[in-house]
């Protein structure tokens, strides 16, 4: 397969690896982008990629809560430009109060009712007067004992570039005040699952695969060689548990008490965590990198 500078770039964004080095890796993995990361991981230049963080596009989350049921949805809009106007933040407003009071999908949503039109009609209506491409694109309902929400980078009220619902189990009040201190915590730390127990067994497998090849690897090439038996009992099962305790929600450090995990502050706090939302603007949506000189040039030929 031919190795196209547009995928060596890509990979060195996604990466921060070298010009080179992101060649190289490709070259090695046939082109492969997500063998081409764990090449380069294995080789100690770069650290694991999320793919969320090679995402963009524009619009808002918004989110609502009542009587333990959460809803954060998203509508995409062409630009961050439309994002800030009140009448496209209305319309997330009142989307988000119908996916909370009848929504477990965006296609129930969108057949749904809001004032005399359905959902669908007023989204439509909304493109046509402000003149903008928009989408609703996807929802998350949380439900649980005590659902609590936060908003990061907020626009308004209940809405922003990272929507975050917490649902939990114990006295509502305590609930209430340490549940927002988890949800800004899920907001900046992007864990991958609530907990080991509910991490895909995949990706878990692909990171022991990485690991176990970077540790063999470093072992090989080290002035005294530890016993492979150290590498596979020591070694490897230690950097997958750091990787666990990183990735995991109950198992991460708590950023406002980095003594205590996430489990273990819930637990001090007579409460216990049950599931969690994070839904950050544009998450899955590659954004098409434009060619200006060319998009010029075809403009003036009148193609």
């Amino acid at each position: 397969m031919a190795i196209t500078a547009a995928m060596v770039k890509e990979l060195r964004e996604t990466t921060g690896a070298g010009m080179m080095d992101a060649k190289k890796a490709l070259t090695e993995t046939e082109g492969d982008m997500d063998a081409a990361i764990d090449w380069l991981r294995t080789k100690g230049l770069a650290k694991a990629a999320k793919k969320a963080d090679r995402v963009a596009a524009e619009g808002l989350i918004g989110v609502a809560v009542s009587d333990g049921r959460g809803v954060a949805i998203e509508i995409n809009s062409e630009t961050d430009f439309v994002a800030k106007n009140a009448d496209f933040q209305s319309l997330v407003a009142e989307v988000a109060k119908v996916a909370l009071q009848t929504g477990d999908s965006v296609e129930v949503v969108k057949a749904a009712d809001l004032n005399g039109e359905t959902v669908d009609t007023v989204i439509t209506n909304a493109i046509a007067r402000i003149g903008e491409n928009m989408t609703f694109r996807r929802m998350h309902v949380l439900e649980g004992d005590t659902v609590v929400s936060y908003v990061h980078n907020a626009a308004t009220e209940g809405m922003g570039k990272i929507g975050v619902l917490v649902a939990l189990n114990g006295p509502a009040d305590k609930a209430q005040v340490i549940g927002k201190q988890f949800a800004m915590h899920i907001a900046a730390t992007n864990p991958l699952s609530l907990s080991e127990a509910t991490l895909d067994p995949t990706l878990v497998e692909r990171e022991l695969q990485v690991q176990t090849a970077k540790a063999l690897e470093e072992n090989a090439s080290a002035d005294k060689p530890k016993p492979e038996q150290v590498i596979h009992n020591n070694i490897i099962p230690g950097r997958m548990k750091k990787f666990l305790s990183e990735n995991t929600l109950l198992g991460q450090a708590f950023v406002i008490n980095p003594d205590l995990t996430v489990e273990q502050a819930a637990k001090e706090a007579g409460v216990e965590i049950t599931g969690y939302a994070r839904v950050a603007v544009g998450e899955g949506i590659e954004k098409k990198e434009e060619d200006f000189a060319a998009e010029v040039a075809k403009t003036l030929s009148g193609a």
